[in-house]
């Protein structure tokens, strides 16, 4: 076995063996009725589509977003007896990459996951584990001895995977060198999502587009300089330069992106926004897009808004035991207000989308309020704001409350209009949700404070507040161990008898050499009570909240980020660039 993490395979509920061989199967819409995943009315509208498209009816319910398809994966999963996998978790082994070539998983849509070299055994993602003649088809390419162990996977995921760790194969040189010469560059046209001719300077903005997801990236920066023009992507919080192009391509590049988000291509003297949707590999993504005029001309930028990943499970988080048991502590309480804080970036849309969706079930009225929406999350009403239209954050609020809202959610708390609003709605019986712009969970009272809000007014009206980080973890396929010097020991407040080994970022093929793959929150929750509440009456100073959390044992994000180090899923280099860990020094 290598060093890759085995796939984490979810085992099937074992079937009831006193029901004897004669069971008769379960058809798929009695067991979703028995789990109360779809209603009868759902599955009405489900069974009037299949007749339509003749689809499989999981198929359908999927697409139809009345099952995510995670939920379907495991249904049938546990149904037929099988494991299953979710390969957006899962470290896929690049040695079992190797093994199957990208034309024959592309045609049976399969993604190899791990391969054990001591049991010549190779574990296969699939959309139907039942196909005996892909396996037998596979099995004739795999050398003699090897046996082949199929696991369910959803068939979007499996598409994911296939671009994320197979590629794109698209061709910038020969579309740059097609735009030079006039010669029609064929791979780049072969590789195109619609295999029709198209401009070429069209494929070298699509083929851009899609190295940037298939990388992860969160944004895309096109940067005029005084002689040539810079292409960056943001992956994992960090700007990485990915190439560098002739100035001539300036104009191309921006006249594209401007058509495709709908902005005004005359105009080149004022910032501009606007937004489009692409299907790459089968997916569609969103961009969000921002013009910016500079010395050299137009600077765009791209963000990146894939939504299966924007949305992610609460247990995603990869939150430690204790800050998940305060933070669904905090989201068990009928009203009041909880705050996510944290600087641009730091993932507080992610943590509240996942907190929604921890919440989200037909019993409850879940409405938001965001500046724009980002995502879109099924049987929540979401509302973007719109100044033109006089719809605020303290307007929409309003607004909002005449709509029967149990849960609200307010995308920012940038006002006393807004942050007064807010907490008059968690006042009034509603459980409500907000972000603020600070360093640390304490610090926003003094924000609040600071923008006019009184100490009667917040007093037993927060429920808890939340501060967070993202931090980059290792690459489980290169990173390597090493043990802490005297400081490094200093810091992550360990003895220099403890046996204990740390690991540093080295790079491979499998995360492009960055040595990074993903990231994860660093969070800090501060569930607050009387103790809190009376110091918020007083109108007390940061140091006197930070001492009573520091009394109450309450964990900060440099102790959580050291946890992560000690367990060996970042480095202590990662942490220092996101949190100021002086603290942890003994004076």
């Amino acid at each position: 076995m290598s060093q890759t993490s085995s796939p984490k395979i979810i085992s099937p509920t074992k079937p009831d063996a006193s029901a004897g061989s004669e069971r008769k199967p379960r058809r798929l819409g009695e067991l979703l009725l028995e789990g109360m995943i779809i209603t009868q009315d759902q599955l009405r509208i489900a069974l009037h589509e299949q007749r339509k498209t003749k689809e499989q009816l999981g198929r359908i319910l999927v697409k139809l977003d009345l099952v995510p398809e995670a939920v379907m994966r495991d249904l049938l999963g546990a149904a037929l007896g099988e494991g299953s996998i979710d390969l957006s978790q899962t470290d896929v082994n690049p040695e079992a990459v190797k093994m199957i070539p990208k034309k024959l998983v592309e045609r049976f849509r399969i993604m190899p996951v791990d391969w054990d070299e001591q049991k010549l055994l190779l574990t296969v993602a699939m959309p139907n584990t039942m196909d005996v003649g892909i396996l037998d088809k596979i099995q004739a390419r795999l050398k003699p001895g090897t046996t082949i162990k199929s696991v369910l996977a959803g068939e979007s995921e499996i598409g994911q995977a296939i671009d994320k760790y197979y590629g794109f194969e698209l061709s910038l040189e020969g579309i740059m060198r097609e735009i030079e010469t006039g010669e029609v560059d064929l791979e780049s046209l072969a590789s195109a999502e619609t295999g029709e001719f198209s401009h070429p300077m069209v494929r070298l903005v699509d083929s851009l587009l899609a190295d940037a997801v298939r990388r992860d990236a969160s944004d895309i920066h096109i940067e005029p300089e005084a002689g040539f023009v810079r292409i960056r992507y943001r992956i994992d919080g960090v700007m990485t330069e990915m190439r560098s192009l002739h100035r001539d391509y300036l104009s191309g590049l921006t006249v594209r992106v401007k058509v495709l988000s709908k902005m005004n291509i005359a105009e080149t003297r004022s910032p501009q926004d606007g937004r489009f949707t692409l299907k790459v590999s089968k997916r569609e993504i969103d961009f969000r897009v921002a013009s910016q005029p500079t010395t050299h001309g137009e600077n765009i930028v791209l963000r990146i808004l894939d939504r299966n990943k924007g949305i992610m499970r609460l247990e995603y988080l990869g939150l430690d035991t204790e800050t998940m048991f305060l933070l669904k502590m905090m989201m068990a309480h009928p009203v009041g207000i909880i705050l996510v804080t944290g600087p641009t970036g730091s993932g507080k849309t992610t943590t509240l989308y996942s907190m929604l969706n921890f919440l989200n079930t037909p019993e409850i009225n879940i409405m938001t309020l965001e500046d724009p929406v980002e995502y879109p999350i099924q049987m929540i009403r979401q509302t973007s704001v719109n100044t033109a239209a006089n719809l605020g954050f303290s307007e929409g609020i309003r607004s909002m409350l005449r709509q029967d809202p149990d849960v609200i959610l307010v995308g920012e708390i940038r006002d006393l209009d807004t942050a007064t609003m807010a907490l008059r709605a968690a006042m009034t019986g509603h459980k409500v949700f907000s972000t603020l712009h600070t360093n640390s969970a304490l610090g926003a009272f003094p924000r609040l404070f600071d923008i006019g809000v009184t100490p009667d007014t917040l007093s037993g009206n927060v429920v808890g507040i939340l501060a967070q980080r993202l931090v980059r973890k290792l690459c489980p396929h290169c990173k390597l161990p090493s043990k802490p010097t005297a400081l490094e020991r200093e810091i992550l407040g360990v003895e220099a008898s403890d046996h204990v080994v740390i690991y540093h970022a080295t790079g491979c093929g499998a995360c492009y050499d960055l040595g990074y793959k993903g990231r994860i929150t660093v969070m800090e929750a501060i569930p607050i009570d009387d103790d809190f509440d009376n110091l918020i009456s007083h109108r007390a100073t940061k140091t006197e909240f930070s001492r009573l959390a520091q009394k109450k044992g309450l964990a900060t994000m440099a102790d959580s980020g050291v946890q992560l180090v000690l367990s060996g899923i970042v480095s202590l280099d990662e942490i220092s660039r996101v949190l100021d860990l002086s603290s942890r020094f003994r004076h």
